[in-house]
């Protein structure tokens, strides 16, 4: 009998509550996608692509033009010169990126150190590589990095450290300030950071993201990953991208072109397009996003929900302890889509020991407004 080398893996909840809605007949505020679509320039950018006959390999690391306008948009955003041909991988997304870098720099016996709640994918990828997973809580309510407890977790197995800024699920960000704590604590020492950065550009009220990608010295041990999906709103296209100094990008790129050895042509050859027509897109974005976080908080005043609104990510997490505080939170995922027709995430699935009190589910945002308008609808009349 073979012997699975994830046993405690499952369906991730995800699917478990997409699933659920679908047959539920639910609004599906739950997993992280949007319910419209990409620009209809950067559609047809691609459709235009894929006619003229751009639908065979691409180069292992990408299409030159995308990596360029990846290029430019550090520059740009972060004051960063990178190097598009040493610097800069297109992936099949940002969760294969993610499992290539954590592939290149852990081996057996090293120990990775990840922040709960956090992404579902990371600590699978760090057994994969032969690694311990070292799960370290975020300080509630505001899911800040306890400093102290990490100084105090690094030891010599001490290989990598993830970070999720913004952070999914809590919106929360870290701050510059926060970067060179981090940098005090690595300083000298033989481990490397993994910066997934996928909401880099869903940031609100006028606050800058702190990409490590402006912080010199981290970025010298730094895989920085994010998402055409995020950013453009096409999710379903899978198409990311991973930013590391030349040395970390070639042992990546050796575990990258045999786990699927090159992202989509049409795809990359649209986005590459559209990148260079439509700078403002990037731009736009921050603003394009308050502006339903505003709307779906100001619907939700109404109702029994309480919640700080988020400072980034397009997802708004809210405290139901005023509504069903006898249910814990997968419990109550489950009773708001099956009676009141609305799916959320429970946060109790993105940590390795959820605090017992924790009353708080996650709503996704990424949605029309007529599709937030009927779920705070519902939401409220409960």
């Amino acid at each position: 009998m073979l012997e699975s080398k994830l046993p405690t893996v499952g369906t991730t909840i995800f699917t478990t509550m997409s699933q659920l809605a679908a047959h539920a007949g639910a609004l599906n505020l739950s997993q992280g996608f949007p319910d419209f679509d990409g620009p209809d320039a950067l559609r047809e950018a691609v459709c235009r692509h894929l006619m003229a006959g751009s639908n065979q390999y691409a180069p292992m690391i990408g299409l030159p033009a995308l990596r360029e306008q990846v290029a430019a948009k550090v520059a740009r955003f972060y004051g960063r010169s990178v190097s598009a041909d040493q610097e800069i991988t297109i992936t099949p997304g940002a969760t294969q990126a993610i499992f290539c870098a954590i592939q290149a720099v852990l081996r057996p016996g090293d120990e990775a150190i990840v922040f709960d709640p956090c992404y579902d994918s990371y600590e699978p990828s760090i057994h994969l590589a032969g690694a311990s997973c070292i799960h370290q809580a975020l300080t509630l309510p505001d899911f800040s990095i306890d400093w102290q407890r990490l100084a105090d977790a690094i030891n010599p197995r001490t290989r990598l450290i993830v970070l999720n800024t913004p952070h999914n699920p809590s919106g929360a960000l870290l701050s510059a300030a926060d970067l060179d704590r981090l940098a005090d604590l690595v300083r000298g020492r033989d481990l490397y950071i993994l910066s997934d950065e996928v909401y880099e550009h869903l940031v609100y009220e006028g606050a800058e993201h702190a990409s490590v990608l402006r912080h010199a010295e981290l970025y010298e041990r730094a895989f920085v990953i994010s998402s055409f999906g995020k950013t453009y709103h096409v999710t379903g296209w899978k198409t990311g991208y991973v930013v590391a100094p030349p040395a970390l990008t070639a042992e990546l790129r050796k575990i990258h072109q045999y786990v699927s050895f090159t992202a989509v042509t049409p795809l990359q050859g649209g986005l590459a397009e559209f990148m260079a027509a439509h700078p403002e897109h990037l731009d736009e974005l921050p603003g394009f996003y308050q502006a339903k976080r505003d709307l779906f908080c100001s619907l939700l005043e109404g109702s029994r929900f309480s919640f700080r609104p988020a400072a980034g990510t397009y997802f708004q997490l809210a405290d139901y302890s005023a509504i069903r505080p006898d249910l814990d939170d997968v419990a109550m995922a489950r009773w708001l889509t099956l009676e009141h027709g609305v799916a959320s995430i429970p946060i109790s699935v993105f940590y390795q020991s959820p605090p017992a009190e924790a009353r708080l589910v996650r709503f996704c945002f990424a949605k029309r407004e007529d599709t937030l308008r009927e779920a705070a609808r519902r939401l409220c009349a409960i």
